[in-house]
């Protein structure tokens, strides 16, 4: 492997602060969870009638965090469309009949695509999650659910995990679980990101050794995982200003394989279920020939990459994490800020 001894000069500004800050807004955002009348009020809106189909719509992180809702709400009997919100506004407005029920994810709650799809969709429910209580989707939604990560600088991190916990509840919710069993198991995850992050110094002087020399990233997971890795290869060129792609680990190994070579590094999310060990092997498989590989999990070789082997319904919410770091790292070997935008905003407010 890469020499890993390098070490880089972190800038803290805001988007650390944001990261860093994750563990709080985690926290915050269970304590509005605890209020029993929401779970009642949920579970009373998502069982009022028979959904012919749910549909699941974000952009950019918003729309990944739904991956792991997704795979939920298979497994619990229901038919969810997964599909992004400026092509649902546009080409899959025939889904959104008064049967259906749009569970729609905007952390500024005003992106032109929400406000465009709030604009036009005129039969069906619309659930909405934001991080801004005095958004048009909570106000025009026929019922918000409001994240508490605070005002984000640029990069979504803290609005990301936020929204995930919120999201993993409504998963459990849908599928008949029990409200308290829930809210403790999700309440391992602040606790679980603190751990990791206090040691973000060492993690990061590590990673930086492995990314030294790279110039393209591959992140690779499959299940729960996608949300990890489409956000993660997000997040990296937009806070480092450095190529990174994310695809399932199957679709991996169709064609990009020939693209490794010595400065290209992938990493492979573990996850869990019956497609863990197929990941593993796929870690083993380019570290035998050669590449530049390493999991991201229980079973990470590297501690900077490890994630405990948690609740399944925590895992999706700090799985993200060390890709985070990543950013730190990256942006270090370029000297720049992580995470200060040159052309883009916060807020996209153009299709």
């Amino acid at each position: 492997m890469l020499n890993q001894k390098a070490t880089v000069n972190v800038v803290e500004g805001q988007y650390f602060r944001d990261l860093m800050d994750q563990p709080g807004a985690l926290r915050a955002t269970l304590a509005e969870l605890e209020d029993g009348a929401k779970w009642k009020a949920i579970k009373h809106f998502v069982t009022s009638r028979p959904w012919k189909r749910i549909v699941l719509t974000g952009m950019g992180s918003s729309f990944h965090t739904l991956h792991p809702l997704n795979l939920s709400l298979i497994g619990a009997g229901f038919i969810p469309v997964l599909m992004e919100t400026a092509e649902l506004a546009h080409y899959g407005l025939a889904l959104c009949g008064a049967d259906t029920l749009i569970i729609l994810v905007s952390q500024s709650g005003k992106s032109a695509e929400a406000m465009l799809l709030l604009e036009t969709n005129r039969d069906a429910t619309v659930l909405g999650i934001t991080n801004t209580r005095d958004s048009p989707l909570a106000r025009e939604s026929d019922l918000a659910l409001v994240t508490r990560a605070g005002p984000e600088f640029s990069v979504s991190c803290k609005t990301y995990v936020v929204g995930m916990l919120v999201l993993q509840w409504l998963a459990a919710l849908f599928a008949g679980k029990d409200e308290r069993d829930t809210l403790n198991r999700l309440a391992t995850a602040p606790g679980l990101a603190r751990e990791y992050l206090e040691k973000w110094s060492g993690y990061v002087n590590v990673l930086a050794g492995v990314l030294r020399g790279s110039r393209h990233l591959f992140l690779a997971g499959r299940g729960p995982s996608l949300a990890a890795v489409g956000t993660g290869a997000l997040i990296i060129k937009e806070s480092s200003h450095f190529h990174a792609e994310g695809m399932s680990s199957a679709a991996f190994r169709h064609g990009p394989l020939e693209m490794l070579g010595r400065d290209v590094t992938t990493f492979v999310f573990e996850g869990d279920g019956p497609t863990r060990v197929l990941n593993r092997q796929l870690v083993s498989e380019l570290v035998a020939g050669g590449c530049n590989c390493e999991g991201i999990g229980p079973g990470a070789r590297l501690e900077s990459l490890r994630i405990q082997d948690c609740d399944p319904l925590v895992r999706p919410i700090v799985e993200i994490l060390p890709v985070e770091l990543m950013t730190l790292a990256l942006a270090g070997l370029a000297h720049r800020e992580a995470g200060k935008f040159e052309r883009a905003s916060k807020v996209t407010t153009t299709e």
